[in-house]
Formats: structure tokens, C-alpha cells, sequence
């Protein structure tokens, strides 16, 4: 039976306030990626002999490490790592604090009571507010950004304040623009650096502004940081536990999905203040049984080995440097991250003598369904597009290929900015 023959029971009437209540899957609004998605469909089928170039992906475009992989199916072979993990193996979470210690220079975690495990890193954002928000309480997030943090804030009652993330500020949050009244209530603010999707990095001087406005407001500091260990051009990877006081006031979130090629593996860690640690493992454990211990040790085999990353991240900088050169020669004023996988650049405003561009997603629409390139909008502040460079290309001169053709679709339109 179709979902709209269920649209007048008794379960559409029953679908809880925070999900839509009795319009739950009534509401016409088309979200952003189910946009992309089906223009990319329209577009394929519209030119169905030209490769779409798909610059929008968000995860890697590579396997795993192979020997990860091989030390997951020696693990998974073992009788004994056929149980329940729950809050995880004491192996993977001293991986966790050795590889904080040798790949970010954070020293003294304890792995016993300042690290645990979790079924990757979006888990943990959507339960991390049960551990603080009441109803009325208030979470405060930067945007453009990624939402999960504040969908969950939403679902228990809570609000949500955001605060842009400008390029005159570096695409680092302005803690004063934040109003008194605000800040007095907040109970968390969810920070992520290098971040998603401007490519940002924080330095340590933000850092500890950070530590100092938390402290002052009593506000506990969630960094996500599943791009951290992904820097370039000389950038060092950087902790928010590396800053003198950050322990005191917050946690971090570690993930192998962006830095180890292992999206799918669901596997990833929360460090920092301990009492921070041991509320979201009590809540953690009322919401699984933890990741399978096979996974674990493979990972802790991963993080051992920090070359791994490196070398991924090699790849990303080449990338990068092909296609800011490429967008650049077209009139676009890209600048090269310093961190993730991601180019976050301004929408131009139009085509000289033709159609304009009245958002990001104006424009990326434009890029997907008449020049096969696939991006990600963003208009939450300002027009701008999200290109990956996690394109599908297998070695240094498929990527070439795949830049010289964007160029090439590309330069047969005169962009205004």
C-alpha cells in the first residue's frame, strides 16, 4: 500500500510534535540534496553521453587502507570479538589518547575516563544534547554548517542560535556578535574546525578565546573534528584539546570516516572533559551496544599508523591546487583551504548578456543541469557553492583530465561576480 493511503489513520495523528505531529510528510518543501538529487537525474537523462562530474560528494572517493582492511578480517575471523562492545575496547580508546598525543600534540588523556567510542561521529552529535538540553535551554551553532547538533537540540525542546560564519572573519565565529541574554543561557556551543563547508581552519589563538568566553558563560564546547588531521601547505593538524583549559570546558569529536578512507565503517571517538565523557556514555549506552570489535581494533590499527592520512591528504592538496587554478582562470576568486576536503566559493551573479544567479543554489542548479557539474549550495550566509575534491579519478592524471574538462564546460560563458 502507498504512504498516502495511511495519510488519514490513526498513525498519522500519532507522529510526535517534534517530527511534524499530524503533518508529518505532508509539507511540500523539496530540501536541498533531494533538489540535487533530482537534477542530477534530469540531467543525465537530458545528456545521457556526457559524464557527469560529481565536485558535490562528501566522503572519500578511495578504499580503505589495505592494510586496515586486512587487519579487519583477521579480527572478524576471531571467536572472541564476536560480542556486544558496548561502550568499547579499552585497545581502541588508548589508540585514541596515543594518536591525540602523536598526531596533535595533546598530552595526559586518560583512555579510561576521557575517551569512548562511538558508531562514528553523527551519533554522537545527535546524542550529545540529551546529556545537557531541557526544554528552553540553548544551543548555539555556527551556519553555514552541518545540522545534526541542532536538529537534536530542537527534538528535546531546546532552541537554537547561530551565529555566520563571515569570510572577512576568516569563516571563524564572531563570540561577540553573540547577545548577553544569549549567551547566559546557552548550554552548548558546537563548533568545527577545519570545517564543513568553507574549508575554514581555526588557529590556537581562537581556540583559547573560545576556552575564555565558555568559561565565562558556562557554555560546554563540542568540536567536531573529523577534517582535523587533514591539513595542507604546512598547516599543522589541530586539536581544540591542544589549548590550555579546553579540557576544562568541552570534549572533541574524532572520526576515520574523512582522515582514513572509512565512511562506511562507522567508527570514531569523544575525548576531552571526563565528566563531559561519562554523561555521553551513559546515554550512549540506552542508544546501542556498541561498534563491532573487529571494527575497533582495525581502527586503532589505523590510528597507529598516521601515514595513512598523510598521504590521503597529499592527494586532497594536489586536487585542490588543480581546481582552484581552474576556477580561478574562469574569473572565480577561489582561495585553497587549509584544511578538508572541501572549496567553498562565491556564486558568481550571473552570465554576462544572460540568465542571473540570485543564490548559491541558483547557481549550482545551473552547474548540475546544463554543464554536468555537481555541487553543494550554500546561502545560509552569503551565495556560495561547496565543490569536493573527492571526485571519482584513479591517479594523478585522471584528475587532470577531470579538472581540464570542468575548465573546458565551463569557458564558454563569461561569469559576472
Amino acid at each position: 500500500m502507498s504512504i498516502e493511503q495511511y495519510q488519514d489513520s490513526f498513525i498519522q495523528t500519532n507522529f510526535a510534535d517534534r517530527i511534524g505531529g499530524a503533518n508529518y510528510g505532508k509539507d511540500t518543501s523539496i530540501y536541498k540534496f533531494e533538489k540535487i538529487k533530482r537534477a542530477k537525474a534530469s540531467a543525465k537523462q537530458d545528456f545521457p553521453n556526457i559524464e557527469l562530474i560529481d565536485m558535490g560528494v562528501g566522503e572519500p572517493d578511495e578504499m580503505a587502507d589495505a592494510g586496515i582492511v586486512a587487519k579487519l578480517a583477521e579480527e572478524a575471523a576471531k571467536e572472541e570479538n564476536r560480542g556486544y562492545a558496548d561502550n568499547g575496547i579499552a585497545e581502541f580508546k588508548t589508540a585514541a589518547a596515543e594518536y591525540l598525543r602523536e598526531v596533535f600534540r595533546v598530552e595526559g588523556i586518560d583512555p579510561d575516563t576521557e575517551v569512548v567510542h562511538s558508531i562514528g561521529s553523527k551519533p554522537a552529535l545527535a546524542m550529545l544534547p540529551s546529556c545537557f538540553i531541557n526544554p528552553g535551554d540553548i544551543t548555539i551553532m555556527t551556519v553555514p554548517g552541518y545540522p545534526v547538533l541542532g536538529t537534536h537540540t530542537k527534538y528535546l525542546g531546546g532552541q537554537v542560535f547561530t551565529v555566520e560564519l563571515k569570510k572577512e572573519n576568516k569563516f571563524l565565529p564572531d563570540l561577540n556578535e553573540i547577545p548577553e541574554d544569549i549567551a547566559r543561557k546557552a548550554k552548548l556551543l558546537y563548533l568545527n574546525y577545519p570545517n564543513n563547508p568553507t574549508g575554514a581552519s581555526a588557529t590556537p589563538e581562537f581556540f583559547a578565546e573560545v576556552v575564555a568566553w565558555a568559561k565565562k558563560y558556562d557554555v560546554v564546547v563540542i568540536h567536531d573534528a573529523p577534517y582535523a588531521a587533514l591539513t595542507y601547505d604546512g598547516l599543522k593538524p589541530l586539536s581544540f584539546l591542544s589549548v590550555p583549559g579546553a579540557k576544562d570546558v568541552g570534549v572533541e569529536l574524532h572520526s576515520l570516516s574523512k582522515s582514513y578512507n572509512m565512511t562506511g565503517w562507522r567508527i570514531g571517538f569523544v575525548a576531552g572533559n571526563p565528566l563531559v565523557v561519562k554523561a555521553f556514555s551513559d546515554v550512549k549506552d540506552n542508544n546501542d551496544s556498541g561498534q563491532f570489535i573487529a571494527i575497533q581494533k582495525a581502527a586503532a590499527y589505523g590510528l597507529a599508523l598516521p601515514e595513512i592520512t598523510e598521504a590521503i591528504a597529499d592527494k586532497y592538496s594536489r586536487r585542490h591546487n588543480l581546481l582552484v587554478d581552474a576556477l580561478n582562470s574562469l574569473g572565480f576568486k577561489a582561495e585553497k583551504p587549509k584544511g578538508s576536503f572541501f572549496l567553498y566559493v562565491a556564486a558568481p551573479k550571473g552570465i554576462k548578456d544572460g540568465r542571473r544567479f540570485e543564490s548559491g543554489e541558483d547557481f549550482s542548479q545551473f552547474l548540475i543541469r546544463e554543464k554536468l557539474i555537481s555541487t553543494v549550495p550554500w546561502d545560509d550566509a552569503g551565495p556560495f557553492v561547496r565543490f569536493s575534491v573527492t571526485f571519482i579519478a584513479k591517479g594523478e592524471e585522471e584528475e587532470r583530465r577531470v579538472i581540464s574538462e570542468i575548465q573546458r564546460r565551463l569557458s564558454d560563458v563569461e561569469f559576472e561576480f
